[in-house]
């Protein structure tokens, strides 16, 4: 299938640090479709990218993200050098050039994404298709549900992609985004025919790229989107 979707992991993870501008801007420069980013809500309210919920692996300094404020958080650096960026200034900077997969990775995340996406869509430069919205934490996808019934969802699997479609029914939700150690030709057949996108993570071997083409998913998520 050559119409699959290129989704940057964390930017472009394979070649920059995750979740940095940088990373993302590299991530475009590759021709992605969408980037995969992940979400925290900071001590001060704002909506921060960053996938661990410690800031101990990408930083020199220690504690939680969700215990720090952005006036703190803000002067940090990612492997020496990368700034924690928000998640405004990520879509400011790739407006116009892909569309956003917005992992919920924090709790009490799902509100305040929602406004920020709402606000986005408002000034007329984006739209719904432009985003979707993911997560492990089931709370949030449903809190998500309880305020916008239009943003598009993605069910994140790791275990069984039956429950996932369960799951995505509830929600309706507009794809299913499995690991691909438990992906098949006919789940993706499965999972298509009832009406979700399959988005299978994180891929990066050329040979794994190929197999999930041949089975049919509708977008690979990889560190390294240059090879997609």
């Amino acid at each position: 299938m050559n119409s699959v979707i290129k989704i940057g992991h964390r930017g472009a993870k394979g070649h920059l640090a995750e979740n940095t501008l940088e990373s993302i801007a590299k991530a475009i420069a590759f021709g992605v479709d969408m980037v995969e980013i992940d979400v925290h809500r900071c001590a001060s309210g704002e909506i921060v990218v960053m996938h661990d919920f410690t800031l101990d692996r990408t930083t020199n300094v220690s504690g939680e993200v969700a215990a720090k404020s952005w006036e703190y958080l803000k002067t940090l650096k990612i492997e020496r050098e990368f700034k924690i960026p928000l998640l405004t200034e990520v879509l400011a900077l790739i407006e116009g050039k892909c569309a956003i997969n917005i992992e919920l990775k924090g709790l009490n995340t799902a509100q305040a994404v929602c406004d920020i996406v709402q606000e986005h869509i408002k000034t007329g430069s984006w739209e719904y298709k432009d985003f979707i919205l993911s997560s492990f934490q089931k709370n949030e996808l449903f809190e998500v549900r309880k305020y916008d019934e239009q943003i598009p969802i993605g069910i994140l699997s790791k275990a069984s992609l039956a429950e996932a479609i369960n799951l995505g029914e509830k929600l309706n939700a507009s794809a299913i985004h499995p690991s691909a150690g438990i992906i098949t030709r006919e789940n993706v057949v499965e999972a298509q025919a009832k009406g979700f996108k399959v988005n299978v993570w994180t891929v990066n071997e050329p040979e794994t790229i190929a197999r999930m083409k041949e089975f049919g998913v509708d977008g690979i998520i990889s560190d390294f989107p240059d090879r997609l």
